[in-house]
């Protein structure tokens, strides 16, 4: 970590966090807000919600058109944009130093302001249809996908994070009105600034750009998800096999997060990974072929992604079972613990 760095947090009267980490000499800054809901918080009906929240708060405030809030981005060199997982969405944007100042206010007129038309939501319909065609025309996604509704089955974190095609096209403008008035709320909001800035002064800025946010906590219970399913194959027109192997997985908050962390470096996580060495190195049987983890409040998930010609998928799918049976009935050598630690350690700094 770069030296002479300084976290501080504070707790505004409306509930809103505000977290800032200095970091001397940064020529720009980062500005980025965390709203604590996602697409498992959406009732199954409304499915994508979150994500059609996200795509329209971009579209216009009170005071300012989307391309009035592009081209203030644009015109200082910075960049603005979002995203929507399963537990949270994030805006953020990056800008130059001197307009530090500018990110808080951006951010905090389309937080807080957001004209929410009804036709905003009809033409941001289409390109969020355009969007899920697009991931339906990507195999792999397909795949990664339909392990997941697999491992959670109907349950939110089951779920596509941008609905499915009749979710989106059933949501109106009083859906999306009523689930921001609903979440989109202090108390469950984070605003995080890191660059060469002064915690008091970010704290003004945003006390006065996030003033109209409603107080609340804006979170509903969640529920754990239920038992998981066993394997579907899926017919599809492409050149390759898409393997998605995977399985439950420890909690965000669970102690052996991080030795889960590890022990996914060294199977498949890098390229010094146990899954790229024999499968792509030595045999070479795919082009791409990696693990992955996923950490939520409640749960957790594991999974493994090939993609291989079809007279080499069934070899691709043994050699994956035996190198997870290696890696349960021997575990890990300490040279890949002392490398898989270096990456990881390496990779926040």
């Amino acid at each position: 970590m770069t030296e002479n760095m300084t976290e501080n947090i504070s707790r505004l009267d409306n509930g809103l966090t505000i977290a800032t980490d200095r970091v001397p000499g940064a020529r720009s800054v980062a500005t980025g807000v965390w709203v604590a809901v996602g697409s498992r918080d959406e009732p199954a009906e409304l499915a994508g919600s979150s994500h059609f929240l996200e795509h329209l708060l971009f579209k216009g405030t009170a005071t300012r058109t989307a391309v009035d809030i592009s081209r203030t981005v644009d015109r200082v060199g910075g960049d603005i944009n979002a995203f929507t997982s399963k537990e949270y969405t994030a805006y953020y944007c990056r800008m130059p130093k001197r307009h530090a100042e500018m990110a808080v206010e951006l951010l905090g007129d389309v937080l807080t302001a957001s004209s929410l038309t009804a036709s905003d939501v009809e033409s941001e319909r289409q390109v969020i249809l355009e969007e899920l065609a697009m991931d339906d025309d990507a195999p792999d996604d397909v795949a990664l996908r339909t392990l997941t509704q697999q491992l959670f089955g109907d349950h939110g974190l089951g779920r596509d994070t941008a609905g499915d095609r009749d979710t989106v096209c059933s949501i109106t403008a009083d859906d999306v009105r009523d689930f921001f008035a609903e979440h989109y709320r202090a108390g469950a909001t984070t605003v995080a600034v890191a660059g060469d800035v002064d915690h008091d002064d970010v704290v003004a800025a945003i006390e006065k750009s996030f003033a109209t946010m409603p107080a609340g906590d804006g979170r509903i219970p969640r529920r754990p998800p239920g038992a998981a399913s066993t394997g579907v194959a899926i017919d599809d027109d492409s050149e390759q096999v898409h393997l998605a192997i995977g399985g439950r997985a420890v909690a965000r908050q669970d102690p052996d997060r991080e030795a889960l962390d590890v022990v996914n470096h060294v199977f498949g996580g890098g390229l010094s990974s146990r899954l790229f060495d024999e499968i792509r190195e030595r045999r070479g049987l795919a082009y791409s072929v990696c693990s992955a983890t996923s950490a939520y409040v409640d749960s957790g998930s594991w999974s493994v992604y090939a993609g291989a010609m079809p007279e080499h998928a069934g070899t691709v799918h043994r050699l994956v079972e035996s190198e997870l049976e290696r890696l349960v009935a021997g575990g890990i050598t300490d040279e890949e613990l002392e490398v898989a630690v270096g990456y990881l350690t390496g990779a926040y700094e």
